[in-house]
């Protein structure tokens, strides 16, 4: 395979499946190792984007990516602008009816490729595949959302059972057993339509990362496309590999920036300026329940400078 992943003159693969790498080589090679049963050569192909990690990734993996028979290129970005922008060079790069999008911390169980495609293809205006992701003991990990609103932010602020039962219909987690139609899957692994890319446009990558796969749904979903999760494709997530923000977030610890960047442009872009307003004001609201919360004693359960950072201040 070539090393910039395509090539005139051959046919369009079926599959073509980007990996993106930020300093996570050794991450990239077990992703690839578990996704090789899957690889066929001008059928299902792979791409490892190099996000300009600048610390011997890309030599690395050219390397090792040398020893091995599979059909898997390497192409390095000139600067690291994040996860839209890496999946998208991945994705021009690559002529494909699909694309198989993995984060460097997944790996593939057997026949999940397969089952996404059979899930593709079964339904025209079904334009957005996700699997059912994991632990690697087998646990399953919520990954089909609700559409992230003003309101879901009172919910995930106040922290308090009273406010989600009463706001249940806005909760964005949607529960494991759900057959309600999911607004948008992860993008930790994702099977997309060439067809959707073409007609809604790319990730958007004003989304340095987070939040970038919701607003790609919620464009799709809005042109008719849908969105659906294949649970018998399971994909194993290693879930803080590739960011820090829910270690941090666990711990109380400010979030990066880049995290409160996504989240205004996605209220922005989603909802309108108003939106962005009413989104800060209700999780400012269910902030406040929860400060009255602790101060009765109950558990804390804020994140350091959060309200500043989410007003951006």
């Amino acid at each position: 395979m070539p090393e910039g992943g395509g090539g005139e003159g051959r046919r369009r693969l079926g599959v073509g499946v980007v990996v993106l790498n930020y300093r996570t080589p050794r991450l990239v090679l077990d992703c690839l190792e578990s996704l090789a049963p899957e690889l066929r050569p001008g059928e299902v192909e792979a791409l490892v984007v190099d996000n300009a990690s600048a610390d011997g990734s890309a030599e690395r993996l050219r390397a090792e990516l040398a020893r091995r028979p599979w059909p898997v290129g390497l192409v390095e970005a000139a600067e690291n602008r994040g996860f839209a922008a890496g999946n998208n060079l991945g994705i021009r790069s690559l002529d494909a009816e699909a694309f198989l999008l993995l984060n460097s911390d997944t790996l593939v169980r057997p026949g999940a490729v397969a089952r996404l495609r059979k899930a593709l293809e079964a339904d025209p205006r079904v334009g957005i595949v996700g699997p059912r992701l994991e632990w690697p003991d087998g646990e399953p990990q919520i990954s089909a959302f609700r559409a992230h609103t003003p309101w879901s932010q009172l919910i995930s602020a106040s922290s308090l059972e009273i406010v989600r039962r009463a706001l249940a219909r806005f909760e964005v987690s949607l529960p494991l057993q759900s057959q309600e139609a999911p607004a948008w899957v992860s993008f930790a692994a994702v099977l997309i339509r060439r067809q959707l890319l073409e007609e809604v446009g790319p990730l958007d990558e004003r989304y340095f990362m987070y939040f970038e796969d919701a607003d790609l749904c919620l464009r799709a979903g809005r042109r008719g496309w849908k969105v659906v999760q294949e649970p018998a494709a399971r994909v194993v997530h290693l879930r803080g590999g590739t960011s820090p923000v829910k270690r941090l977030t666990a711990a109380g610890e400010r979030r990066p920036a880049y995290y409160y960047a996504a989240r205004r442009h996605y209220f922005r872009s989603q909802f309108g300026p108003w939106g962005l307003l009413a989104a800060n004001l209700l999780w400012t609201l269910g902030w406040s329940l929860s400060l009255v919360r602790r101060a009765l004693g109950g558990p804390r359960r804020t994140v350091r400078r959060e309200l500043r950072d989410n007003w951006g201040i």
